[in-house]
């Protein structure tokens, strides 16, 4: 795909005679930084992730395959944080870390996102809603991951509240999982109010700006990039719909239900679509507000039905952003590690 795309990086076949002569040397191959750059453009354009809008042709690939060690992969990716959220106008960024190699593993972040809140499992309490997650403080989809970091060391705020920020975890083979706290001054945050409804901001809603995936496995022509943070912008109903309303999530559709004087009593009322529908309008209009990038549904839908239409045949050898079943464990409930039971052998094989 890459000479096809760029002719002048040379003939193939002699590209092809190099990695393969540096496989039989050293049971591995080094992109060059072009190659780098082309497939994670292609991997994030394929991701599902990528919204409209987003120039990935052009896509920033922060090149940092030399850094192993936990500190200075969350320092890099704390910075791909201030970076990509640019004073609300998002950049989209891929920052890649170390590879797996026959003689080390690359570093892994256990976090689903950079950015992401705590939840506590607590006796019910005024500020959350009448629902299964009554007794939750906080985002109900991160209790395990919650009670995981604390119990390696992590200390929620003395007055825990529902958008406390999640350390990140960060996992090497030879430091094993190793916390670091996410400083607040690169955490854009945008507070939610409704453009019609005034008591809409009684409700304490907020969230943040820039949508960093980070527990998403990079793979170009075989190599494995474990940590490749990337990022797009945000389509307002992932925050509306699937973060906020969800009961699943911050259960507030029943909230801004009870709020309108609607028939919570049935579904058949569709109650919980109409408090879901103000709560989006208030996401796209705070984010406006703001002035924070972030797109709509609906010219996200059209955006991706004409990608659908003119995309190739999937193949595996196409660079791509995978999700391993433990990767997605660890992000949900804070382990086990990735490196915990696994040989380096183990990790090539499962490649």
């Amino acid at each position: 795909m890459f000479h096809d795309a760029h002719p002048e990086a040379g003939a193939v076949g002699t590209r092809l005679a190099q990695v393969r002569a540096e496989v039989a040397e050293t049971g591995t191959y080094r992109h060059t930084p072009q190659e780098l750059a082309y497939g994670a453009r292609v991997a994030l354009r394929d991701s599902g992730w990528c919204t409209s809008g987003v120039p990935w042709r052009r896509l920033k690939v922060r090149d940092l395959r030399g850094l192993r060690k936990a500190s200075a992969v969350a320092h890099e990716c704390v910075e791909h944080l201030r970076l990509a959220t640019n004073g609300g106008q998002i950049r989209p960024l891929v920052t890649v870390f170390a590879p797996d190699s026959p003689e080390a593993p690359g570093p892994c972040i256990w976090n689903e996102q950079l950015v992401r809140y705590a939840g506590y499992a607590e006796a019910g309490t005024p500020d959350t809603a009448d629902t299964a997650a009554a007794s939750i403080v906080g985002d109900p989809r991160y209790v395990r991951f919650t009670e995981a970091v604390r119990a390696m060391g992590w200390k929620p705020p003395s007055q825990r509240g529902r958008f406390d920020q999640l350390p990140l975890v960060v996992e090497t083979a030879h430091e094993g999982p190793k916390l670091f706290p996410v400083p607040r001054d690169v955490v854009q945050e945008v507070p939610l109010e409704h453009p019609e409804l005034p008591w809409f901001v009684q409700l304490g809603l907020r969230w943040h700006a820039v949508p960093v995936i980070s527990n998403m496995r990079l793979t170009i022509g075989g190599i494995n990039y474990p940590a490749a943070p990337f990022n797009s912008w945000f389509v307002g109903a992932d925050i509306g719909t699937r973060s906020l309303a969800d009961d699943n999530g911050y259960a507030a559709a029943r909230q801004i239900a009870d709020k309108l004087g609607l028939d919570t009593a049935t579904e058949r009322t569709l109650w919980r679509d109409r408090a879901t529908v103000e709560l989006n309008r208030a996401v796209l209009h705070s984010f406006d507000a703001a002035q924070v990038t972030v797109t709509d549904h609906h010219a996200e839908a059209l955006h991706r039905l004409a990608w659908l239409r003119s995309r190739q045949r999937p193949s595996v050898h196409r660079p791509a952003f995978r999700l391993d079943a433990d990767a997605a464990g660890r992000a949900r409930a804070g382990g086990p590690g990735r490196f915990a039971a696994l040989t380096i052998e183990d990790l090539f094989e499962a490649s």
